[in-house]
């Protein structure tokens, strides 16, 4: 059976390769996104915290037995910042999934994608970026501009959510420096999995008995994270980080769509030009950011892009 799984990705392979990359990333985000949606229809049996685990688990699964990471000669730094990626990348899907059981979908992941533009915009001198700051800032001062009161705890999740987020970009690129391909994002989906566990069993109770149950959970799994990863991979391979970044930054108007469409979530004007500025911004931000200098193996230094996109449990949600 799986060795019928390398087959399997040089036809999914050939299959993208007659895409345009572009149409590979936008594909990813309403995926991502769709993912969401299904999601948020069954938090009415199962709770948040058990939808979340199984996706981590179904992405574990899948990962492990495609990356089937080496477990030994690894040391304790190689450990700790696994295991820190790990929480980061629980903390992240969990907050967010809490974010849109309270609010809008389009309002949460606007709200979560604050995370990665601070992280774009942090350390910048340039007076350039002041605008993108501003037009953020716009954004989330229009937010409450709705029909009805935004609840906060909604908001708060979607912030704590921002920052895991944050937290996850920094923890992935070190990650990768230390395991290669994809074995260290499938020991973090592990740790996910682990630390979900007790509070995602004991609030599912016995609806984890259902099949019918386990089976969206398991496509909003393969919707939330195995498609975009597998069409980010693809298409990182032909084209631009940036790019890419720029792209990326259509999550939030994406989910703000996927909220209309199944699940009639309905924005008002303001909001949506509050989607709109914080898009502007990160898009912005990330198409002006300059490459930073990176020491080869000589110490020698040279450019490469820094744009932070999510990996494969991408929160956005």
């Amino acid at each position: 059976m799986w060795g019928r799984l390398p087959r399997a990705g040089a036809l999914l392979r050939a299959a993208g390769d007659a895409v345009p990359p572009a149409g590979l990333v936008l594909i990813g985000i309403l995926s991502v996104q769709a993912g969401a949606g299904i999601a948020k229809n069954l938090f009415a049996v199962l709770p948040p915290s058990t939808v979340v685990w199984l996706r981590l688990l179904t992405s574990a699964v899948l990962l492990t037995v495609l990356a089937r990471p080496a477990l030994r000669g690894r040391t304790r730094a190689d450990w700790l910042v696994v295991l820190g990626f790990g929480v980061a990348l629980a903390g992240m899907n969990w907050a967010i999934y809490q974010a849109i059981a309270r609010i809008p979908m389009g309002i949460a992941v606007t709200v979560e994608f604050l995370g990665p533009l601070t992280l774009a915009i942090i350390g910048s001198r340039r007076a350039l970026d002041l605008v993108w700051v501003v037009l953020a800032g716009t954004g989330v001062v229009l937010l409450g501009r709705g029909d009805g009161a935004i609840d906060l705890a909604g908001v708060g999740f979607a912030l704590l959510a921002a920052t895991a987020w944050a937290c996850y970009i920094l923890l992935s690129a070190a990650t990768g420096r230390r395991f290669s391909g994809t074995s260290g994002l499938a020991i973090a989906s592990l740790v996910g999995v682990v630390l979900l566990s007790p509070a995602a069993v004991a609030a599912g109770g016995t609806a984890l008995l259902d099949p019918r149950l386990l089976l969206f959970g398991l496509a909003v799994g393969v919707l939330s994270s195995v498609v975009p990863y597998s069409l980010e991979m693809q298409a990182l391979r032909r084209m631009p980080p940036r790019v890419f970044g720029i792209l990326m930054s259509l999550q939030p108007a994406a989910a703000a769509l996927i909220g209309l469409v199944l699940l009639g979530e309905l924005l008002s004007v303001w909001q949506w030009i509050a989607v709109a500025c914080v898009v502007g911004a990160s898009a912005g931000a990330t198409r002006t950011r300059r490459p930073r200098p990176d020491p080869d193996a000589r110490g020698n230094t040279k450019r490469r892009d820094t744009v932070p996109r999510p990996a494969d449990d991408d929160p956005a949600p």
